[in-house]
C-alpha cells in the first residue's frame, strides 16, 4: 500500500507553523534524568534549523484485562504519560513499536496537529501491532510509502515463515524536507524476540533495502539484539556499513543504560537493544537514551532513544 499523503485515524492533519527550537541538554557526565513534570526540559525537544530530531519507541501494547490500577504496565495510567512525553519532545520523525489502534490516539495527542501518520495493523488494517512511522507534516512531504511482512512472501499479510510464531513488519516512508531540499528513506520495525534466524533474516531485508534506496536511510527500530554485540547488529552496522547513533554522535546528551528497564531502574551501560542507524554521510549531531517519568512512572517498559541529524 502507498500514497503521497499520511493516513492517521483522524482527518488529515493540517499543515501548518515552524518548526521549534532545540530542548536544553543534559551533560554527558551527569547522573541519568529523570523529569518527573510534563513542563520540565525535553532532552532535544523541537529540531531547530536543518536539523531532524529522530526517535524510535517501543510504547508497549496493551494488556487489556491483564493488568490492573497502579500496575506499571496498566495502559489506562501509561497512555498520559505516552501523551506528555512526546509533547515534551515533538521528534521531526518517529518510528513505533508494539502501538495497537487504541493506543495510537494517546501518541497523536502527545505530538498534535500538524503531525500525520503512516502504517497499519500487522494483522492487517487495524488489527495487531503497529510498526507505524509519525511524521511532522509541516515539514516533511510524504512522496511514498509502504509496508510488508519480514517473510519470504512480504507481501502476504500475516506471514511469518523464518521460525518466528510472531508476526513481523517493516514500515517504510519517503520524505521531501522542505527545510534542505532533501529526500530520505525512514524504515520502521521490530524484529523477533524468540528466534535468531528471524532477526538475522530481518536484518538482512532492512541492509539490501538500505542499499536499494540510493538515498539517505533513517533505521528505527526494536531489535531485540544488543548493539555491538549480535549478529543483526553485525549484518547492519560491523559488515553492512550503517552508523550507530549512539557511538557517532558528536554528543551523547545522556548517560548510557540498557533500553528495556522493565520500568525498573535503568542499568548503566546495560544492552540497547532499540537502535537508530543511519547511512554513511548522515551527520549525527547528538544522540540520547531518554528515562523520562512522571510521579516515578515510565510510559513504557522501554526507553525511547532519540537522535538529531543532519543529512549528508
Amino acid at each position: 500500500m502507498s500514497a503521497t499523503t499520511g493516513i492517521s485515524r483522524r482527518t488529515m492533519l493540517a499543515a501548518a507553523g515552524a518548526v521549534g527550537a532545540l530542548g536544553a541538554s543534559t551533560a554527558l557526565s551527569g547522573p541519568a534524568v529523570a523529569r518527573t513534570a510534563p513542563g520540565a526540559r525535553p532532552v532535544i525537544g523541537p529540531a531547530r534549523g536543518d536539523a531532524l530530531h529522530v526517535m524510535s519507541f517501543n510504547v508497549r501494547y496493551d494488556r487489556e484485562g491483564q493488568t490492573r490500577p497502579g500496575e506499571p504496565d496498566h495502559w489506562p495510567e501509561r497512555a498520559p504519560l505516552t501523551t506528555a512525553f512526546l509533547r515534551l519532545e515533538q521528534p521531526t520523525v518517529l518510528g513505533v513499536q508494539e502501538v495497537e489502534f487504541n493506543q495510537l490516539t494517546a501518541v497523536e495527542d502527545g505530538l498534535g496537529r500538524g503531525y500525520a501518520m503512516v502504517g497499519f495493523g500487522r494483522d492487517g488494517g487495524a488489527a495487531g501491532e503497529y510498526s507505524a512511522i509519525f511524521y511532522d507534516a509541516r515539514r516533511l512531504t510524504l512522496t511514498w510509502w509502504d509496508q510488508f511482512w519480514l517473510s519470504d512472501t512480504p507481501a502476504v499479510i500475516g506471514s511469518a515463515t523464518w521460525g518466528n510464531t510472531v508476526t513481523r513488519i517493516v514500515t517504510w516512508a519517503r520524505f521531501h524536507d522542505t527545510v534542505t531540499g532533501r529526500d530520505f528513506v525512514h524504515i520502521n520495525s521490530h524484529f523477533d524476540h524468540q528466534v535468531e534466524n528471524a532477526r538475522v533474516r530481518s536484518a538482512q531485508v532492512v541492509r539490501d533495502q538500505v542499499a536499494d534506496s540510493g538515498l539517505p536511510v533513517v533505521f528505527t527500530a526494536d531489535c531485540n539484539a544488543a548493539a555491538g554485540a549480535s549478529a543483526p547488529y553485525d549484518v547492519l552496522v560491523t559488515d553492512g556499513g550503517l552508523q550507530d547513533t549512539w557511538l557517532a554522535a558528536d554528543r551523547r546528551l545522556t548517560p548510557q543504560v540498557g533500553t528495556f528497564p522493565n520500568y525498573g531502574a535503568p542499568v548503566p551501560d546495560g544492552e540497547r537493544i532499540d537502535w537508530i542507524l543511519v547511512t554513511p554521510g548522515v551527520d549525527v549531531r547528538a544522540a540520547a537514551i531518554n528515562t523520562w517519568t512522571r510521579g516515578g512512572r515510565y510510559p513504557s517498559d522501554h526507553t525511547p532513544v532519540q537522535a538529531l541529524l543532519r543529512l549528508g
